[in-house]
């Protein structure tokens, strides 16, 4: 089981006047917790995309190929890249570069993303919304499956003709998923296309997804597409602390001011602490806790879903980079050993038993 963490790099407040402080400091916090990640053993390390005051980190490919160069072996890759509204030329060369500087250990996530306010500073409408990612999907995976050149046509974009397209990774072409919130036929579509899935479980109870899973590797089998490619991660919020009450009680503040503020925006009102208490107990989607109940439970859920990676939003709602860092620090060196060893020894009775 891979684990690792993603950002969308949380602007921090300042201690002493409560003002939202610089996001250049956030961009700067979000390197620092990549080399952190990779020092204590964790996978992999997924950059967002979103483009506000709280959460301004919209340059993944960026922060990631500065921390390529301070890394080892972590998986570095977006989560997700906002393709309705990017250009699939200059990110499929972006991540190639990434690719290039990390030897091997770029990654895309491709989705429609979890807000919209990429659409107005890029110029494009939300009335083409599902019909600008089809397409922008279709010619990612053009511009991956070639060897140099591509030739393509659509109607958002200008055709290319015999279009060379460089640099190229070394192994020929980028890992690329699919990331969704749940949408049935987006788990359709990533089997149809060969793809991995990601499954972005941000409320809710998180084995809701099993069907999802399920849909996705039936679709896959159906269609005939090799099994190696089929593979299912998660990405959900949570944070770690050496103690679970008191990880509940410091988390609980940040929690509830990312949801207030999104509450704004989208219309309803931020959930109670009540409500954060059923969502990070032992089937909700927050993954709050000490390490010990954070292995379990994402064992509990590998063996719902079947998943091979499970990836954790903990900076948000300005929670200091002080306790950020330790949750990533617990994460390797604590939990990650415990979901190995259990797993391990699932995997040993079922062989026996076989």
């Amino acid at each position: 089981m891979e684990l690792g963490i993603y950002s969308f790099g949380d602007v921090q407040r300042d201690p002493k006047t409560g003002q939202l402080g610089s996001t250049a400091e956030a961009t700067r916090n979000l390197f620092e917790a990549i080399k952190l990640a990779d020092e204590v053993g964790l996978d992999y390390f997924g950059i967002g995309e979103h483009h506000t005051r709280e959460m301004p980190a919209s340059a993944a490919p960026v922060i990631l190929a500065a921390a390529a160069a301070v890394t080892k072996n972590i998986r570095l890759g977006s989560a997700v890249t906002v393709l309705s509204t990017d250009d699939p030329v200059r990110i499929f060369q972006q991540f190639a570069t990434l690719s290039a500087l990390s030897n091997g250990r770029a990654e895309i996530t491709a989705g429609r993303g979890s807000s919209t306010e990429s659409f107005p500073l890029f110029g494009y409408s939300l009335n083409d919304y599902d019909e600008l990612y089809a397409e922008k999907l279709d010619l990612l995976l053009a511009i991956n499956e070639a060897t140099d050149t591509v030739t393509w046509s659509g109607k958002h974009r200008s055709a290319l003709d015999n279009a060379l397209i460089v640099p190229r990774p070394d192994a020929g072409s980028l890992p690329i998923w699919l990331g969704t919130g749940g949408n049935p036929q987006s788990s359709v579509r990533a089997a149809l296309l060969g793809l991995p899935i990601s499954y972005a479980i941000i409320g809710g109870q998180a084995a809701r997804f099993a069907p999802l899973a399920d849909l996705y590797r039936r679709a896959a089998a159906q269609a005939q597409v090799p099994g190696a490619t089929i593979k299912v991660s998660v990405a959900s919020p949570g944070f770690i602390g050496e103690d679970s009450a008191a990880a509940k009680a410091l988390w609980y503040g940040h929690w509830h001011e990312i949801m207030t503020t999104v509450g704004k925006i989208r219309g309803f009102a931020a959930p109670d602490r009540q409500h954060f208490e059923h969502e990070a107990s032992a089937g909700g989607a927050l993954f709050v806790g000490s390490p010990e109940e954070i292995a379990e439970r994402i064992v509990a859920l590998h063996h719902r879903l079947g998943h091979t990676r499970q990836f954790f939003q903990m900076d948000l709602g300005q929670l200091p980079q002080k306790h950020f860092l330790r949750a990533i620090e617990l994460l390797g060196t604590r939990v990650k050993p415990l979901v190995d060893a259990q797993l391990a020894t699932d995997q040993n009775k079922e062989t026996a038993d076989a």
